[in-house]
Order: C-alpha cells, then sequence, then structure tokens
C-alpha cells in the first residue's frame, strides 16, 4: 500500500480551466483525465489524502467521480468543499512518512509553523514550494496541487526529492550570503 497526495482537482468545476489555464477542451476532458491520471498512479488498496477543493459546490457528478477513483481517499476541507456532499470535516492531519513529520492543511496561510515540513493546496500553479515563517520558527511548504503535478497525485518518494532539492538549495544560497557579508 502507498500513500498519495492531491488537492485542487475541482471536478465539475467549467471556469477552473480558464482560472487556472488548464490545457483542457472542457469540464468533462479535465475530468477524464484527472480521473485517468488518478488510476495510472493510485492502487485500489492505496491511500489518498485530498487537501481539499475535489468538486466545485455539489456536482451531480461527485458520487459518479469518486467511484471511478483508485484508493481510500481521506478528504480535508478545502474552501470550495463547504458547498458539496462530501466528508470534510477534517480540517488538518499530521502524519509520519519517510521519517519526517507532515502537516497536512489546504491552505498555506493556515499552516502550523510547529512542524517543519506542510503539504499544501489551494495556491493552484503559483509556486511547488514555500517558506512560511512565524515567532522564528520557519516551515517548508510543498505544493501537491494537480496544477504543479502535472494533474497526477503525489507520491511520498516525490515530495521528499522535492524537500531534498530544496534544501540543497537552500544551503547553496546561504553559502552565497555568507561569502557576501564577508
Amino acid at each position: 500500500m502507498k500513500t498519495w497526495f492531491t488537492s485542487d482537482t475541482h471536478f465539475g468545476h467549467a471556469n477552473i480551466i480558464k482560472y487556472c489555464k488548464r490545457p483542457f477542451k472542457n469540464v468533462e476532458h479535465m475530468n477524464e483525465i484527472l480521473i485517468n491520471n488518478w488510476n495510472s498512479r493510485v492502487k485500489p488498496n492505496d491511500l489518498v489524502i485530498h487537501l481539499g477543493d475535489f468538486a466545485f459546490k455539489e456536482s451531480t457528478k461527485i458520487k459518479e467521480h469518486l467511484a471511478k477513483l483508485n484508493g481510500h481517499i481521506t478528504f480535508i476541507r478545502g474552501n470550495h468543499d463547504n458547498n458539496n456532499s462530501l466528508d470534510t470535516r477534517i480540517l488538518d492531519v499530521t502524519m509520519n512518512l519517510g521519517r519526517k513529520t507532515f502537516y497536512c492543511i489546504h491552505d498555506p496561510k493556515h499552516v502550523n509553523v510547529n512542524f517543519k515540513y506542510a503539504l499544501v493546496g489551494h495556491i493552484h500553479g503559483n509556486w511547488l514550494t514555500n517558506y512560511k515563517e512565524m515567532n522564528k520558527k520557519k516551515t517548508l511548504c510543498v505544493n501537491v496541487g494537480v496544477d504543479v503535478w502535472n494533474y497526477h497525485p503525489v507520491s511520498i518518494n516525490e515530495i521528499l526529492k522535492v524537500i531534498a532539492s530544496e534544501r540543497k538549495r537552500s544551503k547553496v544560497s546561504n553559502t552565497k550570503k555568507g561569502r557576501n557579508e564577508k
């Protein structure tokens, strides 16, 4: 069993294609590609943590979409999930994976900076990684939204590679900063 993460699928939301410049002809095409991409990775017994905005409003096809998707899905509430029939009472989740603890929440504005790493959605294609800093604490946020992962769910191994790359980039940046300060 593998664990996967995703966010902001927005099933049934035609305007998201325009808003996020998604490469789909129409909402039916988008829904079909999202389902195919999901099932190309997620197996029936895998766990998927969906970090919000599964579907827009009360799409009559929510149950149809769910029936086509592989895996056992845990939904974290997104800002568009208040108006649909999904059970999205969960606001956040903490998980230990790959020797790291991850704080999972939809909106990066609400990240708990007591964790070193956060998985987020909500911001679509605006960035892949970003830091949230508060009270001298710093959390690396990784965007698991479909818009930055080629419309696929992302595995923990892919997330760990992004974290390693960001840590390497951060070290190089800090080294250059140190040299410039001398």
